[in-house]
């Protein structure tokens, strides 16, 4: 039984960042995770294609709520700048984005794993790791250098090329194919099937 409210137990607490160049744009998303002692657990950044800043933000709570799944963490805190995201998922606002309904979905079956859940809204200024790695994330998908930082570079490494035969996960938008963790080696034929 999950809950969106505060509870004594010890919580990971996930500060979940996602950004667009554009909007749509070149996209990417950053988590910066942490024990409730403060000690880093993770750092997640990765570049997600051309999308809008509300899917950048979503990729990101995906990515928290997945790491605390897949490392037995049964309570999270999630800290997140996107006001309409918190919002959304607290059910203050409704979600009306056919992009972002099915990311929301798969938000809502996540948290309903974990025994513990609690999102809130900070300012940016408040949310400074996460939007550090967001930007790495996109500078890493646009070809950029990085930013000279004087945080440490983040632990995940660009997305390997799927080996042959493997199905992977991804959305076509605009007849375009965009790949969920990975990418497609240059002259590679697709079978889209529709979930």
């Amino acid at each position: 039984m999950s809950s969106l409210f505060e509870h004594s137990g010890e919580s990971i607490v996930a500060y979940c960042d996602g950004g667009s160049r554009g909007n749509p744009g070149p996209a990417g998303f950053g988590v910066y995770i942490q024990d409730s002692a403060g000690k880093v657990l993770g750092e997640l950044s990765q570049f997600l294609g051309v999308h809008t800043n509300n899917f950048a933000e979503y990729s990101a709570l995906l990515a928290s709520l997945e790491f605390a799944i897949a490392n037995g963490h049964r309570s999270l805190r999630v800290v997140s700048d996107s006001e309409l995201m918190v919002k959304q998922i607290k059910g203050q606002y409704r979600v009306n984005s056919p992009e972002l309904r099915p990311l929301y979905e798969e938000a809502k079956r996540r948290i309903a794993r974990l025994d513990h859940f609690q999102i809130q809204h900070v300012l940016r200024e408040k949310n400074r790791h996460a939007d550090r790695l967001a930007n790495v994330a996109m500078d890493r998908g646009m070809g950029r250098a990085p930013a000279a930082s004087p945080a440490p570079a983040p632990a995940q490494s660009a997305p390997k090329p799927a080996p042959k035969g493997v199905m992977l996960r991804g959305l076509v938008k605009n007849g375009v194919v965009h790949v969920l963790g990975g990418e497609l080696p240059d002259g590679t034929f697709v079978k889209v099937i529709p979930e």
